[in-house]
């Protein structure tokens, strides 16, 4: 079963109301009276109403101001203006605030009536039940895999070693060859027992020849190393920020 049109009627003399009451009660509307712009707007706060009809002399705020508020907050709800001392400026205020309908007083029946009918012609029925919405089953999101920052740390750590690796193993490769040359050369020479302190000798050779090389290692090894160090801790303060955040 359709609901009833709730039509509110906002004006300082009662015997209004009831008229409109009167003649709208049987044609399917449900009448409902303030007697001023405050009481009104406390029950337009409180319920839905399908058309407002305002007189404009009321004590505290008048019917066009009314008018003005409540299609500024709801502007589908119709709005008729009912008077018996309207001029042509509050009928242009009226028509600017997008009021439905300007009525003079005194009102008949079929005014009533008709007015009601063709401002509401329009307008939604918000006092009748509205049919809830299907629940809709939700939808899986896309998720993106994080990376862990420790993944994250590591990749920058070996995009800036990179370089510094392969030129240590350009340097010291040699090197390295020559010095397993020459150990394996000392072993064989100190188990033949023809030069028993061979050995120690090769060994204080070796110490002497590779000493430069060592010293050498160091200066260019230490400084890739605290570039890497550095970019290791920038890395790691860029990612912890972004996480944080």
């Amino acid at each position: 079963m359709r609901a009833l049109r709730k039509v509110l009627v906002v004006d300082d003399d009662p015997v209004v109301g009831k008229s409109f009451n009167r003649v709208l009660s049987n044609k399917g509307y449900s009448v409902i009276t303030a007697l001023n712009a405050a009481e009104a707007l406390e029950r337009m706060r409180r319920d839905e109403y399908d058309l407002l009809v305002t007189d404009i002399k009321m004590p505290g705020m008048d019917g066009l101001e009314l008018a003005e508020t409540v299609k500024a907050r709801r502007p589908w709800t119709p709005v008729v203006i009912v008077t018996g001392y309207g001029t042509s400026a509050d009928e242009a205020r009226a028509k600017a605030a997008g009021v439905t309908a300007f009525l003079h007083k005194p009102l008949s029946p079929e005014m009533i009536e008709g007015t009601t009918a063709e401002a509401l012609l329009e307008a939604p029925a918000v006092s009748a039940p509205i049919a809830p919405a299907p629940v809709m089953a939700p939808t899986a999101e896309p998720t993106v895999e994080a990376v862990a920052p420790e993944s994250r740390l590591r990749n920058i750590a070996l995009f800036f070693a990179a370089p510094f690796i392969g030129l240590a193993y350009a340097v010291f490769l040699p090197f390295v060859g020559l010095g397993i040359a020459a150990w394996f050369g000392a072993k064989a020479l100190v188990k033949s027992g023809a030069l028993r302190r061979a050995g120690d000798v090769l060994l204080t050779v070796a110490k002497i020849a590779f000493a430069p090389f060592i010293g050498l290692a160091y200066v260019i090894v230490l400084p890739f190393a605290g570039l890497a160090t550095l970019a290791w801790f920038a890395g790691r303060a860029v990612l912890t920020k972004r996480h944080t955040e």
